[in-house]
């Protein structure tokens, strides 16, 4: 379980414009381990300071097996509120969900009393999962899980989305997304996603991401500087450093 993590050589002028620690991993199994411990540390750090803690997570395949290690951790997993970095338009009982992914991978073992958030419900429309995510939205976040595809997105902000300034500029949380004609969104294009004012209230901040391919994406992502072309980039923005989990 111990991190065997080792700097990957940047340029000195990037390093020092881009705050995030680079941890690469001998393997996916060192990978899984160190970022499940990670995340577990943050988490055990506020239950010591407050009632209960907040872990927001994302969805995608690569996070899973870190969702199964970390609920194994010895935490007092009563008192964490877990919640969705994003979703597709989907019910939560839909195995192309993110909250079914969560379920399925986190909520067992130690985690299974831990309780869960999704960002909707049978029986609601979009407008109305909107206002209850930024509803239970305002409190601290102890940790939160991003991934990143190989266009460079976060959460479910693509490069080139429609209305993306809208997003990025708004001061709610979250908000819902058309995603239609970015790629990288698939046949998903709604979306309800966190955005830069909601990742702000995270205290850590996690990039989870494997192979050769994503780590050139997040490299030329520091080179480019456009958050517009490189939306991964809002993960870095203020004064919490991003912790990068890589693997080949």
């Amino acid at each position: 379980m111990l991190d065997d993590s080792r700097p990957v050589p940047h340029d000195p002028a990037q390093r020092e414009a881009a705050p995030y620690r680079w941890h690469e991993h001998r393997n996916a199994d060192a990978w899984t381990w160190a970022s499940a411990v990670a995340i577990a540390a943050e988490l055990r750090r506020d239950l010591a300071r407050r009632p209960r803690v907040r872990l927001l997570l994302s969805g995608g395949t690569t996070p899973a097996p870190v969702y199964r290690a970390l609920a194994r951790a010895p935490l007092d997993w009563a008192r964490v509120d877990v919640a969705l970095v994003d979703e597709r338009w989907l019910q939560p009982s839909d195995p192309d969900s993110n909250a079914w992914l969560v379920r399925t991978n986190l909520l067992r073992d130690n985690a299974a009393m831990a309780r869960f958030e999704s960002l909707t419900r049978p029986g609601h429309g979009m407008e109305e999962a909107v206002s209850f995510a930024n509803a239970h939205a305002r409190q601290p976040v102890s940790a939160v899980a991003l991934g990143m595809g190989e266009d460079g997105h976060t959460a479910s902000l693509f490069p080139g989305m429609a209305a993306l300034d809208r997003v990025l500029n708004s001061r709610q949380p979250y908000v819902a997304i058309d995603a239609g004609g970015s790629a990288g969104a698939k046949q998903w294009s709604k979306r309800i996603s966190l955005t830069p004012a909601g990742l702000a209230l995270a205290q850590s901040r996690f990039l989870l991401i494997q192979g050769k391919a994503k780590r050139e994406v997040f490299r030329q992502a520091l080179a480019d500087g456009d958050v517009k072309r490189y939306p991964v980039l809002l993960a870095m923005q203020g004064e919490v450093p991003l912790d990068v989990h890589w693997c080949a």
